[in-house]
């Protein structure tokens, strides 16, 4: 689940919306461990373009 989800991000990344409403799916999916390197993996790669929406995301998860 957790490489299908990171395909589904890139694939959304084009639009903020959509990538927010596809990281906030795929966190009610992922084990604990999952959204530690989801999280990671985001950062790295989207931190530069979506540094807020993935904060936040991830704040509320905690």
């Amino acid at each position: 689940m957790f490489e299908y989800t990171k395909q589904i991000l890139q694939k959304v990344s084009f639009d903020k919306k959509l990538f927010r409403k596809e990281l906030v799916k795929a966190l009610k999916w992922l084990k604990p461990d999952e959204k530690k390197m989801l999280m990671v993996w985001a950062l790295a790669n989207f931190g530069n373009k979506y540094t807020d929406i993935i904060s936040q995301v991830f704040k509320k998860m905690a």
